[in-house]
């Protein structure tokens, strides 16, 4: 019955009876109040987890981690300058460590990828080729590292290195293969070398010879940054599964 309520009324020997009453005036109002809260709440959280920044973790040795100059400069910042520069929201966070072999960075890779990540950049392997670490040693810690990462659901950027000439052919020839293989094989996606277009140059490299200049950094994000767009894409479209 429309307007009505049914409400027990107590009568004479304590019996109730259900009778047909009309709803007390508020009713109606407190009934549509409560909905236009509950959307309301529905809405903001919705809204607020489309404008939550995606997040993404640069993880690698000193490469990312900006050895030698300072943090503001280093590869993540920059690349998040730059991604926003094209209208994306990103975080981009810094998990490099200086000195670090892949091995090692498998050995962090779950409390330095902390939850909530949607993406990774997997910067490793170029100390492993300096220390002229066997290459399958190299190539199965990438490896877990890239299925460990995709087992949780985050989209992978795998950042490849190639091994210097002095290392010898058949060296070079086992380690430049990881990256394009891994990649190929677990379906992420590749830059095939990090340190493109500043490799061997003086003005865009630190006094070491190894370690990129503030302006060798932005060189290496204007490279990788196609790549990187896609991350955004791949990651956006995982997250909306």
């Amino acid at each position: 019955m429309p307007g009505f309520a049914v409400r027990p009324v107590l009568c004479r020997g304590g019996q109730g009876r259900r009778r047909y009453l009309p709803a007390a005036p508020w009713e109606p109002a407190f009934k549509a109040l409560a909905g236009l809260i509950a959307a309301f709440l529905v809405f903001t959280f919705a809204s607020g987890a489309e404008a939550a920044p995606l997040r993404i973790v640069a993880f690698g040795d000193s490469l990312t981690a900006g050895y030698g100059i300072p943090r503001s400069a280093a590869f993540p910042a920059r690349l998040e300058v730059a991604l926003r520069a094209k209208g994306l929201d990103v975080k981009v966070e810094n998990a490099g460590v200086s000195g670090e072999t892949a091995s090692q960075g498998l050995a962090r890779l779950d409390w330095s990828v902390p939850q909530g990540t949607d993406a990774v950049i997997v910067e490793l392997g170029a100390n492993d080729m300096l220390r002229g670490l066997d290459p399958a040693v190299t190539r199965k810690a990438l490896t877990e590292i890239v299925q460990r990462l995709r087992k949780r659901g985050i989209t992978v950027l795998l950042a490849g290195m190639k091994a210097a000439p002095n290392m010898g052919r058949p060296y070079r020839e086992a380690f430049d293969k990881i990256f394009p293989d891994i990649a190929e094989a677990e379906g992420v996606l590749l830059y095939p070398f990090f340190l493109e277009g500043i490799a061997g140059d003086r003005a865009l490299n630190l006094p070491d010879g190894l370690h990129p200049t503030p302006e060798g950094v932005d060189r290496i994000v204007a490279g990788i940054l196609p790549t990187a767009e896609q991350l955004v894409v791949r990651a956006r479209e995982t997250a909306a599964r």
